[in-house]
């Protein structure tokens, strides 16, 4: 009986797997282990499957604390997102697999209701981020551009003007305005926007509203509510327009949540939607899809902004690049089941 054998096994069996057994058990360096498990190019396709299945099996993990003393690099980036934003969950989603295919690791940093940005940002510095995504930031221009001196910054879904930052964002007047060109020729005239309170984002939709309707001749009738991004000014715009003496035919709303908000007062109040009145939103987030809401709205494209946004970093940092960049990408009209013919 081999209780010295048992006894080794017993004591090895907790033991971390280290970067060498997953090279013994390929047969391979310990340098093209590590460029396979680090995602740096080079090792070919049936390499790369056989390192990462060997990595698997053995349980290895990727000791991120050696590596980045090894290398002084982290090759993290930090990522500042809005916790109460569907949509911002969402890009982060996207943003995890762009970096993570060309061999980088996000860190995030949130704003709630009480963490404004500045602490937002110095939280994903403290961790020594590499580069900053910032999702939709309200900073000024002039405090981005001296962040960008300490890290490269590229904002996401926000337009920077005369600031010499990386931008990545969809054209946002230009999808309101599809939502107008949408409902005009559904035959709405009476088209109330609910807005969405102060910034640059904000703004560019406000806009988008505005011109669109001058376009179509109905200049007279825009009518703009205060608003923001959540599902309680969605509510308080709607039952504003219930008090009214007259419900308009169409409802634009600033966001998903904003829109949520209004279908959510509607529908207690009995209006029925859209056979009395259509709904529409922006960003087309998930909860936009559940089949209860069904909201035609407007895609922002969050996987190739996230991917244009990790595009930016990764040339940033490794290929030098220091012209600021702006990817202006198309939004495009998703139409649901909230939106029909005027009555």
């Amino acid at each position: 009986m081999d209780d010295g054998g048992t006894a080794r096994h017993r004591n090895g069996a907790h033991k971390r797997p280290r970067l060498e057994d997953v090279a013994a058990r390929v047969g391979l360096s310990t340098a093209s282990v590590s460029l396979v498990l680090r995602g740096v190019a080079g090792p070919s396709e049936r390499t790369r499957q056989r390192v990462l299945k060997a990595a698997a099996d053995l349980g290895y993990q990727v000791d991120r604390t050696a590596s980045t003393l090894a290398s002084r690099r982290s090759r993290l980036l930090g990522v500042m997102v809005d916790i109460h934003s569907p949509f911002h969950a969402e890009l982060v989603e996207h943003l995890h697999t762009a970096a993570e295919e060309v061999g980088y690791d996000l860190v995030l940093s949130t704003l709630t209701r009480t963490r404004d940005e500045q602490t937002a940002v110095e939280t994903l510095l403290a961790f020594r981020s590499e580069a900053l995504i910032l999702l939709g930031p309200t900073s000024p221009a002039d405090v981005l551009a001296v962040l960008d001196n300490k890290a490269p910054v590229i904002t996401v879904g926000r337009r920077i003007a005369d600031a010499a930052l990386d931008v990545v964002r969809t054209a946002d007047d230009e999808g309101v305005g599809q939502i107008v060109d949408h409902l005009v020729g559904l035959g709405h005239r009476e088209i109330v926007y609910v807005d969405g309170g102060k910034g640059v984002i904000a703004t560019d939709r406000r806009r988008g509203y505005r011109t669109a309707m001058r376009r179509h001749g109905l200049g007279d009738r825009i009518r703009v509510l205060a608003g923001d991004n959540t599902e309680a000014a969605g509510e308080r715009a709607a039952r504003h327009l219930l008090d009214g003496p007259e419900l308009p035919t169409a409802v634009v709303a600033f966001n998903d949540q904003c829109a949520i908000g209004v279908l959510a007062a509607f529908t207690r109040a009995g209006v029925s939607v859209p056979g009395r009145i259509s709904v529409v939103g922006y960003d087309d987030d998930t909860l936009s899809r559940l089949s209860c809401f069904n909201l035609t709205t407007v895609s922002q494209s969050a996987r190739e902004q996230a991917r244009h946004a990790v595009t930016a970093a990764v040339e940033r940092l490794d290929q030098d690049r220091t012209e600021p960049r702006e990817v202006v990408l198309t939004p495009r009209l998703i139409v649901r089941g909230t939106t029909g013919q005027a009555v």
